[in-house]
């Protein structure tokens, strides 16, 4: 049964500026994530539907909205960015899709195994169409990262009421395109100096009583999240397993992995990875935790940049290992050179307050940055040291003479933080001194709901610096169970003997 895709009013009328229905940015920035969808599940055979408002002059929606949309306007057309993927369009005048038009019954003819719905709004009549096709059993997937609204505390109740009181799962698109590094492992992993004891130990019994069985291994996760380290993973296998009798399978760097699911699985002889369990399980938990605490940051800022910022919250022999789980999270940049070389990306950072404060004053020392810095790297100042910040995002730009591309914003919890209304008034003072294309940059003790706070307050951020909330990030535990032992199903009590089945999982070696 092919799956079905139902796109929700990407429209010009919602998704272009100047309309009186306009969505906002946050609409803007899923386009390229549908885009995305669609190319998967055409490619996979799925069928799409482009839900689309066409109002009658007259319509009774007009009393509660400005008119929008009307039929034979532009504002009623598909944006330019999708109209080259096939699909049927399926006009509609009230917010559900299945309300008056024929998109029932052209579900019963295809019995699709399920339903993903993206588009806009959130809110309204995405809401609306999911629980119509939850009210006739519908399996309904809402890729989060492929919605949007006008409305961000809105948006956020909508996909919250559509996964708790509708049963619709909560998905994602986009992943963190991050090349597969070349992780080295480290020589006391090798051998066996970080191992819990009693693994190494029972590695030498099992030698002097000549037992060596071929065991396999599986590894699931205490709560849902987002799978990180598993690259790591594999070279450690690489190196430790026969090459002649193993077979390893595991789902992919950046996968999300539920509860309870199988993430890993090893068969080999026993010994050859008996003493690394300690190993492998930490490379997961440790990472993981940072990259579902990013991915958290990511989806909270709605498409605007999260650059991570914690590595100086960590000994410095793991930021790398850090910073680059930040970033398979989501995260668009890190500080850090090691993570950022892991990453396949160059560090990024700003100008800090030790610079300014040796220098004497903020514009010295931006212009002194300028002056040594390879012209490749940003030229963003830090406008919070001496002055009052959005007099001295002005001052900045004005010396920089055109040169200025950001201002960041960190002020500090003894002067009440960086707050919504400042980073207004740093825009509007930028805006009306000449100095649009200064983007504004704010860090300094933000965490998802921080992040949260300046997307309600509809606060003109281009940038999110967040350090603590993602290094201080709880580990996932993950616990390694041997269900298998020569062929024979085998498990400790409370755990089910056999292969656990996961067709997600994919052989790797």
């Amino acid at each position: 049964m092919p799956d079905v895709v139902i796109v929700v009013d990407m429209l010009r009328g919602f998704l272009e500026q100047g309309n009186p229905l306009y969505c906002g940015d946050s609409a803007r920035r899923i386009i390229p994530h549908v885009q995305r969808l669609l190319e998967q599940e055409i490619a996979r055979g799925s069928k799409v539907f482009y839900l689309a408002d066409r109002h009658d002059p007259d319509d009774a929606e007009f009393k509660m909205f400005p008119p929008h949309c009307v039929a034979g306007t532009a504002e009623a057309e598909l944006i330019p960015e999708l109209a080259s993927y096939p699909g049927e369009t399926i006009p509609k005048n009230r917010y559900s899709g299945f309300f008056g038009t024929p998109l029932e019954e052209k579900l019963e003819a295809l019995r699709p195994g399920k339903v993903i719905v993206c588009g806009v709004c959130t809110n309204i009549c995405v809401l609306h169409t999911v629980s119509d096709a939850r009210n006739r059993n519908y399996e309904v997937e809402i890729p989060v990262d492929c919605v949007a609204s006008f409305d961000p505390a809105a948006h956020r109740f909508a996909l919250e009421h559509m996964e708790k009181v509708l049963g619709a799962k909560l998905t994602r698109v986009a992943k963190a395109e991050v090349a597969a590094p070349r992780f080295e492992v480290d020589p006391s992993v090798l051998s066996g100096e970080t191992a819990d004891i009693y693994f190494l130990r029972a590695v030498e019994i099992l030698k002097r009583e000549g037992i060596n069985p071929l065991a396999t291994m599986e590894v699931f996760s205490s709560r849902a999240g987002l799978l990180c380290g598993m690259h790591e993973v594999h070279a450690l296998l690489d190196q430790i397993l026969p090459k002649d009798n193993r077979e390893v399978w595991s789902l992919s760097e950046g996968d999300t992995f539920e509860e309870k699911e199988v993430v890993l699985r090893i068969t080999a002889p026993y010994q050859s990875y008996g003493a690394y369990e300690t190993a492998y399980l930490g490379m997961l938990s440790q990472c993981s935790g940072w990259a579902t605490a990013a991915r958290e940051c990511v989806e909270a800022a709605q498409g605007i940049p999260v650059i991570s910022f914690g590595a100086r919250h960590l000994h410095p022999t793991v930021a790398g290992l850090f910073d680059y789980a930040a970033v398979v999270g989501g995260c668009t940049g890190c500080s850090s050179v090691a993570g950022a070389r892991l990453a396949g990306m160059t560090a990024t950072g700003t100008i800090p307050h030790a610079l300014i404060i040796a220098m004497g004053d903020t514009v010295s020392a931006t212009l002194a940055f300028d002056k040594h810095m390879p012209s490749d790297v940003p030229r963003i100042a830090l406008v919070d040291t001496f002055k009052d910040e959005p007099e001295e995002s002005v001052i900045v730009a004005q010396a920089m003479q055109g040169r200025l591309q950001g201002v960041r914003l960190d002020t500090p919890s003894e002067r009440g933080g960086v707050t919504a209304d400042l980073v207004k008034e740093t825009r509007a003072r930028l805006d009306l001194a000449g100095f649009k294309e200064v983007k504004i940059f704010v860090s300094g003790g933000l965490s998802a709901e921080r992040i949260r706070y300046f997307i309600d307050q509809r606060a003109p951020v281009d940038a999110f610096g967040v350090g603590s909330y993602i290094s201080g990030a709880k580990p996932i535990d993950f616990t390694a169970d041997i269900h298998q032992v020569d062929g024979q199903p085998v498990a400790k009590r409370g755990r089910i003997p056999g292969i656990t089945p996961n067709a997600r999982l994919k052989r790797v070696m």
